[in-house]
C-alpha cells in the first residue's frame, strides 16, 4: 500500500461512523418529528372537511325548503314563510 492509502482508509472509516452517529442522533429525531406534524395537521383537515360538509347539508336543507315554497303555489307564501321560521332547523 501507499503511504496515503494508508491515512486514507482511517481518515473514511471514521467518517463513515460519524456520518451514522449523526445520522441517528439528528436526522431520525427531525423525520419522526415531521411524521407526526403532518399526522396532525392531517387531522386538523379532516375535521376542518367535516365542518364544511355539515354547513353544506344545512345549506342543501334551507335552499329544499326554499325551493319547495317556491314551487308551492297553492299555499299562501306569507304563512309558509312564518311557519318555518317557528320550526327548528336542526
Amino acid at each position: 500500500m501507499t503511504p496515503d492509502l494508508v491515512f486514507l482508509v482511517p481518515i473514511l472509516a471514521i467518517s463513515v461512523g460519524m456520518v451514522a452517529v449523526i445520522g441517528g442522533t439528528i436526522i431520525r429525531p427531525w423525520l419522526a418529528y415531521k411524521e407526526r406534524r403532518m399526522t396532525i395537521e392531517a387531522t386538523m383537515v379532516a375535521e376542518k372537511a367535516a365542518q364544511y360538509a355539515a354547513q353544506t347539508e344545512r345549506l342543501e336543507q334551507r335552499v329544499q325548503v326554499l325551493e319547495r315554497i317556491i314551487t308551492d303555489r297553492g299555499v299562501d307564501l306569507s304563512l309558509e314563510i312564518e311557519r318555518l321560521r317557528d320550526t327548528p332547523l336542526n
